[in-house]
Parts: C-alpha cells; structure tokens; sequence
C-alpha cells in the first residue's frame, strides 16, 4: 500500500544541490510533479536567507523555504517571512566569553532577516576554513573589538573548528536553553561547523511548526538529507533517507537512496509514491 504523503522536505546542499554543479533535470521535475500532486514541497537548510535566496530562482517550484537550520521560515510564492527566532544579547554576551576563554574562532549572525551580517572574533590561530567563509562574506563582516561587542541580539552564533570539539559540552550543560547542531562545512567538506541557536531551533522543529500551521500530520512526511545537521530533520519525517554520499553514521541509520550527482531525491520520492517520472535523467540543468 503506498504511504499518504502531504509533504516532502528535503536538505539543499548535497542532497539536492551538488558541491559542484547544479540541481538535475530529474529532480526538479520531480518538485514540479509533487504540486501536481497537491503535496507540500520544502526545502530545509542551514543556510542563511540570504544565501539560499542566491542559489534558489524566485521562480524555484517549492512552497517553503525553512533557512539557518530552522531559525526562520518562508512561504514562497510571495517571500513572506513567515517565522523567525533568536538569541537574546544577554546571552550572546555569555556564550562569547566561553568561546574566547577556549580560543575559538566564531561569528555572531545578525537576527533574521539579515543574518547574513555578522560580527567575528578572530583568535589568530590557522583556522583556512574561518577565513574562507570570512573573505565570502567580507563585505557583510565587522570584527569584534571588545568582549562588549558581542552583547547583542543574534539568529545563532557560528563556531568554526579545523578539529576539537569535545569542550562543546561545557556549553550544553552551562546553557539550558540553546541548541549545537554540527554540520560539515560546505566551503572545505571537512572543517566542523559548531551552530549554537536558542533550544526549540532545528530543521525538525521547523518542520512540525508548519505541519502544525498547514495541519499535516508529521506522519505524512518524506525526509531528505546528508549530513550531521539534518538528524533531527530525519528523525522527525515518517519516511527518512540519506543519499548515498552521506557519511556512514548516517547511512546506517536511515534508509539510502542514490547520491547526489545520481539523482537521489527523485529516486527516494519515486520509491515513497512508487510514480516514478518520466523525465530523462539529468541532462539538462536548473540553477
């Protein structure tokens, strides 16, 4: 008996966009195939809005767009901000002393919806994957010059580490109300990405508020992603995949479908509805 799905929500950044190329003739056919079937389509990602928003034609077929790993969400159609959090200045405030008493590199992303500015601390250590996303964003950047800087209102603060990141648990058991999501980095694929947002904040919960706005029921979900930060998302959609070129943690856990370069997203939807479509794979390109 095939599964009823009212909504489909999958990761962007190597699940349905490659590190290198652009969304497949197949998949995109395959968002466009799911409004024909009247089911809710959603991309969740960590990226800010401003981010998505420059790889995402306006005219991209989803329906919502969940960004900075839940901490806002957009309908569409018309680019209303539908739902946003952040972290009080106070503890920003807090959370930057811990960073700079263990000599971290971090930023503190502006509250959304222009949480693509930020200000960064800069220990001088090597950090090439800091200064990479630093030099992208530069001209959108301003450097802390007193710990007084960072007592300020913030989407999330981002912490970048080339390897340690057992002290994080000092973190989780000083501060009840905040949320670490590790993610990969999208610029090296090896740096570890340490994204601290207030507790309710995740691409899961992101999910189950607009389910529960749109009154779907979670288990009428389809989930997709690649990485560390979509856990929660994954654990949260009734019907979970990875793609094959998720790490093996991930791939152990949920079901797999084919990689990113391969497909992957049409192939678990078609594997979910059993409608495969008939668009040829993947010669031409969107994005």
């Amino acid at each position: 008996m095939t599964p009823k799905i009212k909504i489909v929500v999958t990761d962007l950044d190597g699940t349905l966009l490659p590190s290198q190329g652009s969304i497949s003739k197949k998949d995109y056919d395959t968002l466009v195939s799911l409004h024909d079937k009247e089911i809710i389509r959603v991309i969740a990602t960590g990226r800010t809005l401003y981010s998505a928003l420059a790889v995402l034609p306006e005219d991209f077929p989803i329906d919502y767009l969940i960004f900075s790993s839940g901490a806002g969400i957009m309908q569409w159609d018309t680019k209303e901000l539908i739902y946003s959090q952040q972290i009080e200045a106070e503890e920003v405030l807090e959370l930057s002393k811990i960073l700079i008493d263990h000599e971290i590199d971090f930023m503190i992303l502006d509250p959304i919806p222009l949480n693509h500015q930020f200000w960064y601390y800069q220990t001088g250590n090597k950090n090439l994957d800091f200064d990479r996303r630093l030099a992208l964003y530069k001209q959108f950047s301003t450097p802390v010059g007193k710990l007084e800087d960072t007592k300020r209102d913030a989407c999330q603060i981002l912490a970048i580490l080339p390897n340690r990141v057992d002290w994080f648990e000092e973190l989780k058991t000083k501060f009840t109300d905040i949320k670490i999501i590790r993610a990969t980095s999208p610029l090296d694929h090896e740096s570890i990405w340490m994204e601290i947002f207030p507790e309710h904040i995740s691409k899961g919960q992101g999910c189950q508020w607009l389910c529960n706005k749109l009154q779907i029921k979670a288990t009428e979900s389809l989930a997709i992603g690649n990485d560390y930060n979509d856990f929660d998302l994954l654990d949260w959609g009734e019907h979970s995949f990875v793609v094959a070129n998720a790490p093996k943690e991930l791939r152990l856990k949920y079901q797999v479908t084919d990689s990113v370069i391969e497909d992957g997203f049409a192939k678990a939807v078609e594997r979910i509805l059993e409608t495969p479509t008939t668009s040829q794979q993947a010669t031409n390109r969107y994005l």
